[in-house]
């Protein structure tokens, strides 16, 4: 077995802490910077808009109502995608604060 201390356990665990603070603020970032601005959520609303002129234009308000109902569930989404990437990156600075407090007790 190993033979860890008190101290070396604390500083093991505050280590272990951080990687998960550092991989939870990168995916946070990616989730930010690239998953909100996903070119497929601008392909569809390109497309809903084109459906709601067509609908516009031959008078069916059942294409329109359906075509605005994906554009609101479209804007949902994004804003979901943009909520997690904040909470990871909060939780990130979570784990930064709780790994200098364990190793700050040790000095």
């Amino acid at each position: 077995m190993f033979a860890l201390t008190a101290n070396d356990f604390v500083l093991t665990l505050a280590g272990a802490v951080l990687v998960l603070g550092i991989i939870s603020f990168v995916i946070g970032l990616f989730t930010l910077a690239f998953k909100v601005s996903n070119g497929e959520f601008s392909e569809i609303s390109a497309q809903s808009a084109k459906l709601m002129s067509k609908g516009l234009t031959d008078d069916v308000s059942d294409l329109m109502g359906n075509a605005s109902s994906l554009l609101a569930s479209i804007t949902q989404m994004t804003k979901t995608k943009a909520g997690v990437g904040m909470f990871l990156i909060i939780v990130a600075f979570v784990f930064f604060i709780v790994s200098y407090y364990l190793v700050s007790q040790l000095l």
